[in-house]
């Protein structure tokens, strides 16, 4: 697996990028100091997945996980940050990005979060369970999402199930043996329920759920 990494503190970008060499098939291909270095330098090599920081110069990473959505939406996306507030990383998960990682976590935990993407395409983790739990308690008590939305769309109960899984970090071969369907129908059923909410990606299609109440914060 190709990686980038985008971190404006040089000495922790070269430590991370030590690290995650270190880590079995996987390579670290580019390195830059902020977005907009980045995104001069992304069609220079093939990359399969970017390490991207929430707090940077130039272009900081809510505008580079936009632009990589809109212009690379191939590219898989881990937000690395010591920016753990509810409201970015509630921003920065419904502007598509496929998992987050805190700077604080435990090194080790870093290459079974770049495994879980690279296998199910998307990270959940304890980190993120946690903080999109509390992010989104802080939003309804905030009276900026309701339980009553124009948009509403109906979702199965095949497509419930799924995605109540999918929260769990399950892949579509561990989903498809507890739901006793094939993998290849757990895929097809996902790609109907980012498509039926338009969402970016199934993490994108859980915060819808949850939003709605299709299903509750203890599911994650």
């Amino acid at each position: 697996m190709r990686i980038a990494i985008v971190d404006d503190h040089q000495l922790f970008r070269k430590s991370l990028a030590h690290l995650v060499d270190s880590f079995q098939d996987v390579d670290v291909v580019l390195q830059a100091g902020n977005g907009k270095e980045f995104l001069e330098q992304i069609d220079s090599v093939p990359i399969d997945l970017v390490l991207l920081d929430i707090q940077m110069p130039e272009l900081d990473g809510f505008q580079t996980c936009k632009v990589l959505r809109e212009e690379y939406p191939d590219m898989f996306i881990l937000i690395i940050s010591q920016l753990t507030t509810k409201e970015s990383v509630h921003k920065v998960m419904e502007l598509g990005a496929h998992g987050f990682f805190t700077k604080n976590s435990d090194p080790n935990q870093l290459e079974q979060a770049i495994n879980s993407i690279k296998e199910k395409g998307y990270y959940f983790g304890n980190e993120l369970g946690t903080v999109l739990r509390e992010a989104l308690l802080w939003e309804k008590k905030a009276n900026q999402s309701t339980t009553h939305y124009e948009d509403a769309i109906q979702l199965t109960s095949r497509e419930i199930e799924i995605i109540k899984l999918a929260s769990r970090e399950l892949s579509s071969k561990e989903m498809g043996k507890i739901l006793n369907i094939a993998s290849t129908t757990v895929d097809t059923h996902r790609k109907h329920i980012i498509g039926k909410t338009n969402s970016k990606n199934i993490v994108g299609a859980v915060i819808y759920a949850l939003k709605r109440n299709l299903i509750q914060l203890d599911d994650i």
